[in-house]
């Protein structure tokens, strides 16, 4: 069967199940193609003699939904039109009022992901729409009009609601292959709408000509906590906060973000090694890979975001599963205390004592359980702290190190240097890394990190 072969058996079927909802619900629907215009064929007994509302919306324009640069020219096509677009982008019911004061419903249908079309109902007034209907901006005085208009009953809002879930599921159920497809769409604009409330929030807080502090690079490391305590929401609460201070301080850059994107991916495959069943390292390394590949591929802010968000999920998902719970708080704790101290002297035996295990035990369960040995997490903590003060103060590297628990500032840029592979001095100079890098090389350079992690 063709790809116009089965969208056409499907908008068929569609028709039939939406004449059975009619007689069930009272409601007047109709079906929509791909072009968001209705399929005159396809009104049947589902309309009355009594309908004044819905044939306005036979006119629309050409376009796909997601392709739409201009507004059809009459008023009610441009309102129909913005309801079907708007239920295709989120993938669910879009319901929505008229200038007669009728309420509307719309649902999309997909094949295979692919939008194919919209189902629509309406028959009902707003309880409580205005007594006067306007057409044009115009008030109606026609007085057959209105007795017309007085012949559709009122429906309040839970009405509305249910009758737009309802065709909901039946357009879920007419879709073919997409199983997950309505709440993956939900999923994203859920995610865009978080990213947008807190790139406003920035906006809010760093008026321009305001100095923004740059990458949040301890989001990172709260980023890993949160993952190996298995706390997903915490963590993309927390990806949110990064990836908004990325889109904020970086308008417009797109390859720039992929980039840093696949960086994440990085960073988050850190937390699924070391320590492990080797089974399951191998395993995240596959799944690092095609994530970096599924960013390499993406089109957009959206789908980014979105690989990332359902890698945080499962990553914690998966690191939950593996850990051990029998000194969970005692690790916790520890953690905490490091997150405060980090500036002064620690030993492992302090930090094991305080655990209440021995230092050797208290070594080996720290590796298996945060995925790093003790000395590593601790140069981390500080050297994140560090590149913080870099670009953030004009103090000397003497006095970074030393506010940030190095023995001096020789071991300091050591350490620095191996964890960013900058001296402290260049990364000062270039405000944190570079950002350019070619089109080329850029993944496959963060794809051979990964492997040898």
């Amino acid at each position: 069967m063709s790809k116009n072969e089965g969208t056409e058996s499907l908008l068929i079927k569609a028709y039939g199940i939406l004449t059975n909802y009619a007689k069930a619900t009272g409601a007047m629907v109709c079906v929509h193609d791909c072009n968001c215009k209705v399929i005159p064929e396809m009104y049947g007994e589902v309309f009355s003699d009594r309908n004044i509302c819905l044939d306005c919306i036979r006119r629309n324009g050409e376009m796909l939904p997601d392709q739409i640069t201009e507004a059809p020219p009459n008023p009610c096509d441009n309102l129909h039109f913005t309801a079907i677009r708007e239920s295709y982008r989120y993938g669910g019911s879009y319901t929505y009022r008229c200038s007669l004061g009728f309420m509307f419903w719309t649902s999309p249908i997909y094949i295979q992901s692919r939008f194919v079309g919209a189902l629509l109902g309406s028959g009902f007034r707003d309880e409580s729409g205005a007594e006067i209907c306007y057409v044009d901006k115009e008030p109606v005085t026609d007085p057959l009009f209105l007795e017309k208009m007085n012949q559709f009953p009122y429906a309040k809002p839970e009405k509305i609601r249910a009758l737009a879930e309802l065709m909901l599921i039946c357009a879920e159920s007419l879709s073919s292959g997409n199983e997950r497809y309505y709440e993956t769409i939900k999923r994203r604009a859920q995610q865009q709408a978080r990213l947008m409330t807190s790139i406003h929030e920035l906006e809010l807080k760093y008026p321009p000509g305001t100095d923004f502090p740059g990458y949040p690079m301890d989001k990172e490391r709260q980023l890993l906590t949160t993952l190996r305590r298995g706390d997903p929401e915490s963590g993309k609460a927390i990806l949110n906060e990064i990836l908004a201070a990325l889109l904020f301080s970086n308008p417009g850059e797109y390859k720039y973000i992929q980039f840093r994107a696949i960086e994440i991916v990085v960073l988050l495959s850190r937390t699924g090694t070391g320590g492990f069943a080797s089974g399951f390292d191998q395993n995240q390394m596959e799944v690092n890979n095609e994530n970096i590949k599924r960013i390499e591929d993406a089109k957009s802010i959206e789908e980014l975001t979105d690989v990332l968000n359902v890698m945080v999920e499962q990553m914690a998902e998966q690191i939950f599963s593996f850990q051990g719970v029998r000194h969970a708080a005692a690790l916790r704790k520890v953690e905490r205390y490091l997150q405060e101290n980090y500036h002064r002297k620690i030993t492992l035996k302090e930090v094991a004592d305080m655990s209440g295990l021995s230092p050797p035990y208290f070594s080996t369960i720290f590796k298996e359980e945060m995925g790093e040995n003790f000395s590593s997490y601790l140069n981390q903590l500080r050297v994140e702290a560090a590149s913080r003060l870099l670009r953030e103060t004009n103090q000397s590297l003497s006095e970074i190190a030393g506010a940030c628990g190095f023995e001096d500032q020789s071991w300091f840029s050591k350490i620095f240097k191996s964890y960013t592979g900058l001296s402290p001095g260049k990364y000062r100079g270039q405000n944190g890394g570079v950002k350019e890098i070619s089109d080329r090389n850029f993944s496959t350079h963060f794809r051979n990190i990964a492997k040898k992690k």
